[in-house]
Order: C-alpha cells, then structure tokens, then sequence
C-alpha cells in the first residue's frame, strides 16, 4: 500500500473592502474553484491534473479569514505559488497571504490556535460587552468550518 504525503497550506485571505470586524461570506466551493482555475491559468493542463487529485478546502473561517488547503506533497509548490496571484473570490476583492506550510492538520491548527488567540487579544479592546466578547471567542476559537460535503462532491 502507498502512503500519500499531503501538505497543509494555511492562507489569510485579506480584503480591503470589507472591515476587520466584519465577517466575510466566504465559501469553500467558490475558493477551490478560483484556485483551481488560477492553477490553469499559470501551470496549464499539467498543473492542474497533478493538483486535483488531493486538493481540498480543508478549513475556513469568516471571522478570522483563515483557510487551510491541502493538496498533495510535491504538487503543493502549484498551488503556494498560485496563491499570490488570486486577487478574486467571487466579487469580492482579495489578497492571499500564505501563513504557514504544515505536514500535518493537527500543527497546522497548534499554529492557527497561536494566530487566533493573537487575533482575539487585539480585537477584544474594541468591544464594549462581555456578550460580544464572549461571541467572537465563539466564533474566532471555532474549529469545526470545514465544508466536508462541497470537497466530497469534488472528489468525484
């Protein structure tokens, strides 16, 4: 039996339309679309029959705007270079900045943990209640956006 390495890319998807206290609408389905076709765009054919076969949107959350893709080790490199050039989700106006490269989910989300909390210290001065204190640590301290149903139907 073959063991597949895969690669955990974790991106911040930053817009400067839209607020930092501000929720994004984001989709895991319109992302791994707009990756996938920017893959065909800069790799061509070959990049995006290498990639497609392990990509998945593996996490994203709209409160914090962090994703985690992962992909295939070894084709990884088509997509961390493809990220840079996204500047689209669906109408929306982006820049992706990669964050950090991961063998495994579980460092992955030690490192978006350490992010996160970070996140939240800076964020908390600007709320005034303890409910909404309490809500966006909810929110930001969530761990379970991931669209398992969306990367299923793209696998097939």
């Amino acid at each position: 039996m073959v063991r597949f390495k895969n690669r955990y890319v974790t991106i911040e998807i930053l817009s400067p339309m839209i607020p930092d206290n501000k929720p994004l609408s984001l989709k895991s389905k319109i992302f791994h679309d707009t990756l996938v076709d920017k893959i065909q765009q800069l790799h061509g054919d070959f990049g995006v029959a290498a990639v497609k076969t392990g990509l998945m949107t593996k996490y994203c959350n709209e409160n914090t705007r962090i994703a985690i893709i992962r992909s295939r080790h070894g084709p990884h490199r088509f997509v961390t270079s493809s990220l840079p050039f996204i500047t689209k989700l669906g109408k929306l106006d982006v820049s992706l900045r990669t964050l950090h490269v991961g063998a495994t989910l579980k460092h992955s989300f030690k490192f978006i943990q350490k992010h996160q909390r970070a996140y939240l210290d800076s964020m908390w001065a600007t709320l005034k209640t303890d409910d909404e204190r309490k809500a966006l640590e909810a929110a930001v301290m969530d761990f379970t956006k991931a669209d398992v149903k969306i990367n299923i139907e793209t696998l097939g």
